[in-house]
């Protein structure tokens, strides 16, 4: 008995086994599992980590956000960009219809005010002598046109008034009947007009018929004094310079500029001169001299604006801010981090479609203030990426591989 129940149960455990290897083999067939098949067209990413790229939805395994879907064929264009509105908020990505505006350029220099060189006068000794005294020896006295300016001691001058003396007491004393005396104190007149005597000198020495040890010698030009090379005792040469003077009535504003701002202005503009050193006073003028030579250690140039000083309130020395502005004039601007900078050209984004965006070249103007002139490539209406305009550039590197500047020619815009 005992063996023919053992013989059953024996049976039955390898009959068991038999099943369940059929059972195991059939759910191993092919088509039998029950899988969902992805779409071709659409992957999911995270717009938190656009790196995260999955073929199933899901949550990003580096934030744990859900996944969103992309649509392939949305972004068939390679100069286009589309994002989620999850991305775009982001982001911080703004965007602006553009319009034309007026605006000038401004731009403002500093500058210095400095001496009319048209202004500037020598006084210089008519003859050679001894500095017996000097009227004017401080820098800066005003010295008015025919004031006395020095007395000179001059043995040559002496020998002429001697000379002139003696002609008048032989013309006296014998008349012209043997000699013209006439031409003769004619000649010795014009030697002492020569050297430096005025007519009313000469007539007073006629008078007294007495030499005069010194001569006084007058400023033939009025200014400032700004140079004096002589002191009392000094002995000077003919044609030697006495003092040098200098007109405050006009003068001379001269303002730095760089090479690069020659070209953002127009010289014949109008330009308003303030000048720290006095609260509210302002002038306007405009440029009469722009240097050609450029200073090559600091490529710095020169303009020169000429100011009328009559009230001589101005000093040469005083520093300005010369402020020049061009004539109103229609331009589209955008602000500077709305253009991406390359190598030889400037691009910005566009949207073309809801969340979606393009690529477009431009060439730019005058920059200033946080923005930059758009000369061609836009126009108005287009509706600009005015914030996060670096953050498209780099999702679209990211996505495509490769940037949308790359290829493109500067030269085949249209200006």
């Amino acid at each position: 008995m005992q063996s023919l129940f053992k013989i059953p149960v024996r049976l039955i455990g390898a009959l068991g086994c038999v099943v369940f290897i059929i059972i195991l083999s059939a759910s191993c067939k092919p088509g039998t599992k029950n899988t969902a098949k992805s779409d071709p067209d659409v992957y999911y990413t995270c717009s938190m980590d656009p790196q995260v790229v999955e073929s199933k939805p899901g949550k990003c395994p580096i934030c744990h956000m859900e996944l969103t879907a992309v649509h392939k064929s949305q972004q068939q264009n390679s100069d286009e960009i589309k994002l989620s509105p999850e991305q775009i908020q982001l982001g911080n990505i703004r965007v602006d219809t553009i319009q034309s505006v007026s605006a000038g350029n401004k731009t403002v220099l500093t500058g210095t005010v400095n001496f009319d060189q048209s202004s500037l006068n020598a006084v210089s000794a008519r003859i050679g002598g001894r500095i017996e005294k000097l009227y004017y020896k401080n820098i800066g006295d005003p010295i008015p046109k025919g004031a006395r300016l020095y007395d000179l001691y001059s043995e040559d001058l002496n020998n002429a008034q001697q000379e002139y003396l003696l002609l008048l007491q032989k013309q006296k004393a014998l008349g012209n009947s043997i000699v013209n005396y006439d031409d003769l104190l004619q000649s010795a007149k014009s030697k002492l007009r020569l050297w430096g005597m005025i007519e009313p000198e000469i007539t007073a020495l006629a008078a007294t018929g007495k030499a005069t040890i010194s001569t006084p010698f007058y400023s033939t030009a009025e200014g400032t004094l700004t140079e004096l090379d002589v002191k009392e005792g000094d002995y000077v040469v003919e044609g030697g310079t006495i003092v040098k003077l200098a007109g405050l009535s006009n003068l001379w504003v001269e303002a730095q500029v760089y090479t690069s701002q020659l070209s953002g202005f127009d010289p014949n503009s109008t330009v308003s001169i303030q000048f720290p050193d006095l609260p509210g006073k302002t002038l306007q003028g405009k440029i009469t001299f722009v240097n050609p030579e450029v200073n090559p250690d600091n490529r710095i140039n020169l303009v020169r604006i000429a100011v009328s000083n009559k009230d001589h309130l101005l000093r040469p020395g005083m520093p300005v801010y010369v402020t020049i502005k061009d004539p109103q004039r229609k331009m589209i601007s955008l602000p500077s981090d709305a253009v991406l900078r390359g190598a030889g050209m400037n691009m910005i984004w566009v949207q073309t479609a809801q969340n979606t965006f393009k690529s477009r070249m431009v060439q730019t103007g005058q920059e200033g203030d946080g923005f930059v002139e758009i000369k061609s490539g836009l126009q108005p209406g287009d509706a600009v990426v005015t914030s996060g305009a670096y953050l498209l550039q780099s999702e679209y590197i990211f996505r495509n591989g490769a940037d949308p500047m790359a290829g493109m020619d500067m030269s085949k815009m249209k200006m």
